[in-house]
């Protein structure tokens, strides 16, 4: 990679910082594999009586044949009911457990009763991993990976061996991970319920993106990111759209007849003061759609976001399903 822009997408090492510093907020740890409090796809009893949370670890046998990844299954689930599941999409040469660690999600997941997925992307030239997602990001050696099939067909597995609510399947895609979850929204959109995308973007061409049907979107970007700037920019000559742009193609894709409109801000960064994340959202949007943009206010590439902060972004994904 030339571009200092494209080396600074490499975001393992950012990652495992944040996720160091994250230790005092994030509750209890996550359980390992392993560890007592297994739930696999037979499922478990779902709350203890104490009314604690059960604690849940990863299926044993790994899903998506030659590009293995492993579902944590919390331990609430019950076969035969069905369970949200989510699919964790890490950034440029990250890798989906970095991505979980950095995120926190396993807790999430036991607290919340949802299925959770981190696979990872296919290794580049430069020995970093990569989704290949929309013109911008980040296929830069042109393998032509077909990672919407990838992804679609390990959905489909997971749903073969647990049983997956088919109107809460979800998206969380961080930067490089952001871009893939946006190209899936495009491609499948009959496939996922709602997607989070943490500083990725969609295509800068709506043609691209073709007609895709109702879906939740939901857009997280720090108004300080220097590496996917939150107003856009032509990146090797590829043009991509701001974050309030990419949002606003969703509202236009969903239907949506009013917005946007500010709704009140929340405390997603633990590092900075007070509700610094703004919150703009349309509304009157067809049944299934949704479009809101969360502005952290000056928040960087890999923000310090809180348990809680989690928890919001976790909730959003869950309160849209498919109709």
């Amino acid at each position: 990679m030339k571009s200092a822009r494209v080396l600074a997408l490499a975001l393992a090492p950012s990652l495992a910082l944040v996720a160091c510093a994250s230790s005092s907020d994030s509750g209890a740890p996550p359980p390992a594999a392993g560890s007592a409090g297994a739930a696999g796809a037979s499922g478990t009893a779902g709350m203890a009586g104490s009314g604690a949370v059960l604690e849940g670890d990863y299926d044993p046998a790994p899903v998506g044949g030659a590009r293995p990844a492993k579902v944590y299954v919390p331990g609430s689930y019950l076969a035969g009911t069905p369970t949200p599941l989510l699919v964790l999409l890490h950034g440029y040469g990250a890798s989906g457990i970095a991505e979980e660690i950095y995120l926190g999600l396993r807790p999430i997941a036991d607290e919340k009763g949802f299925l959770l997925v981190h696979p990872d992307g296919t290794i580049d030239a430069s020995k970093r991993r990569f989704w290949n997602a929309t013109d911008a990001c980040c296929d830069f050696g042109n393998s032509q990976v077909d990672d919407v099939g990838y992804l679609s067909g390990l959905v489909d597995e997971i749903a073969a061996r647990f049983t997956v609510d088919p109107s809460r399947v979800m998206l969380l895609g961080h930067s490089n991970g952001g871009y893939m979850s946006h190209r899936l929204a495009c491609d499948r959109s009959a496939k996922f319920s709602a997607i989070a995308s943490l500083a990725g973007m969609t295509w800068a061409d709506d043609a691209r993106c073709g007609s895709p049907g109702p879906i939740a979107v939901l857009q997280i970007h720090g108004t300080a990111d220097d590496t996917v700037p939150f107003d856009g920019e032509t990146f090797q000559g590829t043009a991509q759209p701001s974050a309030a742009a990419t949002v606003a193609k969703w509202a236009a894709f969903g239907g949506c007849a009013v917005g946007p409109t500010e709704a009140p801000a929340l405390d997603l960064d633990r590092d900075l003061v007070g509700a610094e994340t703004t919150v703009t959202a349309w509304s009157g949007c067809k049944p299934g759609a949704a479009a809101e943009l969360w502005a952290i206010q000056k928040g960087s590439h890999v923000p310090a976001l809180s348990r809680a902060g989690m928890t919001r972004i976790v909730e959003f994904l869950l309160a849209h399903k498919k109709p």
